[in-house]
């Protein structure tokens, strides 16, 4: 019979004593990630958390019970998440549509005025908008702060917009020239340019775009004031071409940041304070934007894809926090199936797989994420089709 090397056996004896003498720790089974919280509403049938900020200040949408208009909404980082309306410019909506980093109480959001369009253009808002008062309108981005809304300017047009704010009380957007552009698409006539306005009162300054470009947007600026957006042509006003370039805008220069492919549909949709960069981009298949893919940017990296669920094939990244975490939604081809997902160092997981069991409905998108994790987005009801805003807060 052979026997063990001496320093063999020796090893074998040192194991089994290390082994028997720890502790032995019961299998268990991983509890939630998240408790889910509904947000209250003002009694439609569909809200929306679009940002949070590093205090856990909430902002987004809700409709009004009779869902023939939303209103921009606030809800307060407190024990019942009290909810503010924050009104609108005198028109039927509004909304905080983009996520706002400004942790000093500054929204900024999109408002219909009461003063119907003269040129009777849909503009970029009406997607934010639901019931029948969508178009019509003259619309201005906004900024609100202590009970107040205040109007945004434009370049000499008719419409604006307020997309993302930083903590310099500087919020990114863009807004109509009075100037009619050939690269419109009807019913939009009027060029628009990116601008970022503050951050004194009525102060408005216009980006450049990338050469040849005849619009273009501003979707987001950090506190280093590096903002990012997009650099086309008119066209829609919704992005398709006006989306040609994805852009970064540091010290009044343009750079294209690149794509996936696809000249179209290529949006940053936030940038943090490291300079990271998440939106979406074209795919070349699909000019329209039935489909789309989610990237991340980064000066080390440049573009990179960040991954749909297993089975799906659509995906758009919203949020990015200091942490790199990234914040999303992917769906199925018939968008029956949109799942709120989160992307940490490019792996996409489920946020769904990571509630409280008694929280029923399906996290449909993911908006927003602060430095402490919390994430907003909308949920839907399986039974009412109801859709609600929601905060996500990490157990941990």
């Amino acid at each position: 019979m052979k026997t063990l090397p001496v320093w063999i056996s020796l090893r074998v004896t040192l194991l089994t004593l290390l082994a028997a003498s720890l502790p032995v720790i019961p299998a268990f089974a991983a509890g939630p990630q998240y408790t889910v919280s509904t947000l209250p509403s003002f009694g439609g049938a569909s809200s929306g958390g679009n940002s949070v900020n590093n205090r856990g200040l909430i902002a987004g949408y809700s409709n009004q019970p009779d869902n023939l208009s939303r209103h921009a909404t606030v809800w307060r980082n407190d024990a019942s998440h009290t909810l503010i309306d924050l009104g609108t410019l005198g028109g039927p909506n509004s909304s905080v549509t983009w996520n706002d980093k400004n942790d000093r109480g500054l929204v900024a959001g999109i408002a219909q005025t009461d003063i119907p369009d003269p040129l009777g253009e849909a503009w970029s808002s009406a997607a934010f908008y639901g019931g029948p008062d969508n178009v019509g309108f003259i619309n201005l981005g906004f900024t609100w702060k202590n009970g107040r809304m205040i109007a945004l300017p434009t370049l000499g047009g008719n419409n604006g917009f307020a997309a993302g704010g930083n903590n310099h009380s500087e919020v990114a957007g863009w807004a109509e020239t009075n100037c009619p552009d050939s690269t419109c698409v009807p019913p939009q006539i009027l060029q628009f340019l990116p601008v970022i306005y503050g951050p004194q009162p009525n102060e408005v300054r216009q980006l450049p775009l990338i050469p040849g470009d005849t619009s273009g947007a501003a979707t987001a600026i950090n506190d280093h004031h590096v903002a990012v957006g997009i650099s086309g042509i008119c066209d829609q006003a919704v992005g398709r071409y006006t989306a040609k370039h994805a852009v970064v805008w540091q010290d009044n220069t343009v750079t294209d940041i690149g794509n996936l492919g696809a000249e179209f549909w290529n949006t940053p949709e936030a940038i943090n304070r490291r300079g990271d960069i998440v939106g979406f981009a074209g795919d070349p298949a699909y000019p329209e934007g039935d489909i789309v893919h989610a990237f991340i940017w980064t000066a080390e990296n440049g573009i990179q894809l960040l991954p749909a669920l297993p089975g799906h094939v659509d995906s758009e990244a919203y949020g990015i926090n200091d942490r790199e975490t990234v914040v999303g939604r992917s769906c199925d081809s018939a968008f029956v199936d949109c799942r709120g997902v989160r992307w940490d160092n490019g792996f996409v997981t489920d946020l769904n797989t990571e509630k409280q069991s008694d929280f029923t409905d399906r996290l449909e998108n993911a908006k927003d994420i602060n430095n402490r994790g919390e994430i907003t987005g909308r949920a839907i009801s399986p039974d009412t089709g109801v859709r609600t805003a929601y905060v996500a807060v990490p157990n941990d």
